[in-house]
């Protein structure tokens, strides 16, 4: 299998500027061009590659930062799978800690939107409120 990025791209459901953003990364690898034929100095991608664009994507998804990601993929190598579960067991506590942030935003916007709807005089509360820095409570 040959591809061209933009079928790597394609296939791996992200755009072409991301591959290349990917490659500079090093999460990809950086094929060589062909050498011969009417392809000739264009780069082509196989099927590995198709592999390591989902994993970085699936990865991206599920919350690991590149750096992370990155790591992950060495550990792929190595199969290393007691580091793989305590960087999982990281992600799922740095995302409990920003699903608890969210939920705190979530709580403040709607009490402000409630203020906002009872009056019709003075400053607006929600506002009042960025400026205040109030909506960090």
């Amino acid at each position: 299998m040959a591809l061209t990025i933009s079928e790597l791209a394609r296939a791996g459901g992200v755009g072409v500027e991301t591959v290349r953003f990917y490659q500079r990364k090093g999460l990809l690898h950086d094929p060589q061009p062909a050498k011969s034929g009417a392809a000739k100095g264009q780069r082509h991608y196989g099927e590995e590659d198709v592999r390591r664009l989902r994993f970085v994507r699936a990865a991206k998804d599920a919350g690991f930062i590149l750096d992370e990601i990155a790591e992950l993929l060495g550990l792929d190598a190595s199969d290393d799978r007691v580091r793989a579960r305590a960087m999982a067991e990281a992600r799922l506590t740095h995302l409990d800690e920003e699903i608890a942030r969210l939920d705190r935003a979530r709580v403040s916007l709607r009490r402000l939107a409630r203020e906002c709807a009872g009056g019709e005089a003075g400053p607006c509360p929600i506002i009042a409120a960025f400026e205040d820095g109030e909506c960090r409570r």
